[in-house]
């Protein structure tokens, strides 16, 4: 497929620098973009990226994602107000190996793939680079009037004040003669001739370019692709709680899950075209089928399916969608069992929480001891026994007919937790302590 057509009915091209499509169109060709591994995990926000390289390697280029561990030691001053942490390489080591597992998600780099994915880290070019050296073999041939007029140290400088944390340090000033240096190696050892990016990279990419073309007398390329924000203004990828993270431990797949079907329509038209690999006549078909009929969500439920089953696996979407099913009364007890401890709280974030020491169940409890008295979940037997007379009380999503039934140790879900339901929406949680 034309690489540079499919991102531009996708929406995912901002700009390319003349000869770029000829270079794509004339042979198979080896695209770089990089990542901070200041984190053990990418985010959602870095999925514009990743999908960037997915459709690359679909169209039959070789993409490279490249870990900024000497960079990540620096910060890139680019959309940012104030200098980054700085991390040791132990540290970078680590994030390193967590976001390669990451990536395995969602490219091939499997040896027989002719255009397998590469996984690189620039601290391994860097490590051993003298200051001396740098500056002799690269910085002579980038002037301080070319660095100086990038939109990114314009900004910095700009807001350069008397405060802590304004204006620009020369250790972030140098940063684009470092990935500038990267994307030089890169060409030097892997013939790369693309380096793709946020819109905002713009100027560390063409710093690349130009240093191609002064220190070897070859051709490079950019290409950039726009932002992505929400329709509210919001940063995308953020949510009240912080950003959406990829680890499954940071964020756990039903809150993923939850993440995509709860995006309002304008979005989930635009996150469709980038984050699913449909063709272009499925993506329009689905979204004339949603506008039809808004209140199905179909937008939402493909965003979530598709990106939960390739983040993360087709067993974790299901968990995530018999999760949302006990949450409005559809589960079962089994279901519940099967749950980790992580997306349980996920699911019951918010719900009413008591507390229960486990000697009071070790030898049974009367049901209307343990809601009226012992956790105050109700306030009175009666309203138990009404609730029950009228069919409206369910424990551990199974209904309570018996007057006088007694809760055991067996009741405690994954010996930790009691579910109570009243009527179909509202619950309660029961949380079961060694004191």
């Amino acid at each position: 497929m034309n690489f540079i057509d499919e991102l531009r009915w996708r929406g995912m091209l901002h700009d390319f620098m003349p000869g770029t499509e000829e270079q794509l169109n004339t042979e198979m060709t080896t695209a770089y973009i990089g990542f901070d591994p200041t984190s053990d995990s990418l985010h959602i926000g870095h999925l514009t990226s990743i999908m960037l390289l997915r459709h690359f390697q679909n169209a039959g280029h070789t993409p490279i994602a490249l870990l900024g561990g000497a960079t990540g030691m620096i910060g890139d001053p680019s959309g940012k107000s104030q200098e980054r942490n700085l991390l040791d390489e132990q540290s970078l080591r680590y994030n390193q190996e967590k976001i390669k597992n990451q990536l395995e998600q969602f490219l091939d780099f499997s040896e027989e793939k002719s255009n397998k994915a590469i996984l690189v880290n620039n601290y391994d070019w860097m490590k051993d680079f003298g200051f001396l050296e740098f500056l002799r073999e690269i910085g002579k041939h980038i002037t301080v009037n070319y660095m100086l007029a990038k939109d990114s140290v314009q900004k910095r400088i700009g807001s350069a004040g008397e405060e802590e944390g304004h204006g620009l340090s020369f250790t972030e000033f140098t940063y684009q003669l470092v990935q500038g240096y990267d994307y030089y190696e890169l060409y030097r050892k892997y013939n790369c001739k693309l380096q793709m990016g946020g819109s905002d990279q713009w100027g560390n990419i063409t710093t690349g370019t130009e240093l191609i073309r002064r220190k070897a007398e070859g051709k490079a390329y950019a290409l950039t692709v726009p932002l992505i924000t929400r329709t509210d203004g919001q940063k995308f990828g953020k949510t009240e709680e912080g950003a959406v993270w990829l680890d499954p431990e940071k964020t756990s797949p039903y809150k993923f899950y939850q993440f995509w079907l709860n995006v309002p329509d304008e979005d989930a038209e635009k996150y469709i075209k980038i984050f699913i690999e449909k063709s272009r006549e499925e993506i329009e078909s689905l979204i004339e089928e949603h506008k039809k009929a808004p209140h199905t969500r179909l937008l939402q439920k493909t965003l979530a399916k598709e990106l939960t089953i390739l983040a993360h696996s087709e067993e974790e979407y299901n968990k995530a969608t018999e999760a949302s099913e006990i949450l409005f009364g559809k589960g079962t007890k089994e279901q519940l069992a099967q749950m980790d401890e992580n997306t349980f709280n996920d699911v019951f974030s918010g719900v009413p929480n008591y507390t229960l020491d486990h000697k009071n169940i070790e030898n049974g409890i009367h049901i209307q001891e343990l809601l009226a008295e012992q956790t105050s979940v109700f306030s009175s037997k009666g309203e138990v026994k009404r609730l029950i007379k009228e069919n409206g009380l369910n424990l551990n999503q199974e209904k309570v007919s018996d007057m006088n039934y007694t809760v055991t140790q067996e009741d405690v879900i994954n010996n930790k937790y009691i579910l109570i339901r009243k009527g179909k929406k509202k619950y309660f949680v029961i949380t079961v302590t060694n004191s």
